[in-house]
């Protein structure tokens, strides 16, 4: 039993992705360091500086409901970034998925 679940893992880790080029990333493809709770700051212009920091292609920012909205792209990552103007902090990571 732990031999198959060995040679399992290790075809997992091994086998290559299927996915063509034009298939959309979706949050299990979303990179690490945006996460719910990620600091960026309070304003527009501090979350548009730390996106970037971190990589980002900010695209545009808006206010909505009270909270920032910033739409980024990385790495063929597309994705709006909900941002607290209380705290800084990402309070939602949304796909078009």
């Amino acid at each position: 039993m732990r031999k198959s679940l060995l040679i399992l893992a290790t075809l997992a880790m091994t086998s290559p992705a299927f996915a063509s080029d034009d298939d959309n990333y979706s949050m299990a493809n979303a990179p690490v360091d945006l996460t719910i709770g990620t600091l960026l700051g309070k304003d527009p212009d501090a979350i548009r500086t730390a996106l970037t920091s971190l990589g980002y292609d900010v695209r545009k920012i808006d206010m909505e409901y009270g909270k920032i909205e910033a739409y980024v792209v990385k790495d063929r990552f597309m994705a709006e970034v909900y941002v607290n103007t209380a705290t800084g902090a990402v309070t939602r990571v949304g796909t078009d998925d």
